[in-house]
């Protein structure tokens, strides 16, 4: 597929997603979200695709649904609005369920949509400079894009609705200190802190970090004795791979495991 949003590459077992519309800083449009959704599908049935890098182009993250856009709407709102969310929660659901890590690299300011697509990445990298905001009850809205599941899950229930009711800017190193972001590193260490991540997990056991991410996403609806079980099947499982071989070799070895990079990788 020929893109005109987004920039999709894969070099090196990673596949890098990057949101390509500067000028608006990668606000959302129609036809972004549709081949975000094409790229992420991609992703998950790409056997040569290890890790899954989203960022943006230019100064933003994603700004969010793109406004003009919606403004062009006039008298048609309710439907641009559904067209606009049925793919992008799609992709959101995509994310979270493929057996890849992905990791969302947060430089510049990630607002509304664009805030609750690097909340549904597993891992989040930011520069310095990048500013998170929820942005939604500013424009008369309530929050889209899983927001309102992930936002409470991970820096608690009275902090979201204080983030959704007043709009406040997070810092990057507020975000981390809230939980919403794994590390921040200097604007001019960004790109290469996030790749030299995404190249650890690519070198890592992908069915074992696949299915660690199954058994989290698992754990939201089961009780503790299911969750266990569900641990034992897949730890099982694990225990009959090539991967669990080598790590127990490289152990009694006392050297670092080479993994297969090619895993017949599970689907969800």
């Amino acid at each position: 597929m020929a893109y005109k949003a987004l920039i999709y590459t894969v070099e090196d077992s990673v596949a890098t997603i990057t949101l390509n519309r500067p000028d608006c800083y990668n606000a959302l449009n129609r036809q972004m979200v549709e081949e975000l959704l094409e790229a992420v599908r991609i992703c998950g049935e790409d056997q040569a695709v290890r890790v899954v890098v989203l960022m943006g182009a230019g100064r933003a993250f994603c700004a969010g649904g793109d406004v003009r856009e919606l403004l062009n709407q006039t008298g048609a709102i309710a439907p641009h609005v559904k067209r606009l969310l049925a793919p992008l929660h799609t992709v959101i659901s995509c994310i979270c369920r493929m057996s890849k890590p992905v990791i969302a690299g947060v430089g510049g300011v990630a607002a509304g949509a664009g805030m609750g697509l690097a909340m549904a990445c597993d891992l989040a990298v930011a520069a310095t400079s990048a500013r998170f905001t929820m942005a939604y009850t500013k424009l008369g809205l309530p929050p889209d894009a899983g927001s309102s599941y992930f936002l409470p899950r991970l820096v608690g229930l009275r902090r979201a609705m204080e983030l959704t009711f007043t709009n406040r800017v997070l810092t990057a190193d507020e975000a981390e200190e809230w939980g919403l972001i794994n590390r921040v590193v200097p604007d001019t260490e960004f790109v290469a802190a996030v790749y030299t991540l995404a190249n650890e997990l690519a070198a890592g056991p992908a069915l074992a970090v696949g299915r660690a991410k199954r058994l989290f996403c698992m754990s939201d609806h089961a009780s503790l004795e299911t969750q266990m079980e569900n641990e034992a099947k897949l730890i099982a499982l694990s225990g009959q791979t090539a991967d669990f071989c080598e790590g127990m070799r490289a152990f009694a070895e006392k050297r670092a495991p080479t993994f297969n990079p090619f895993p017949h990788i599970d689907k969800p």
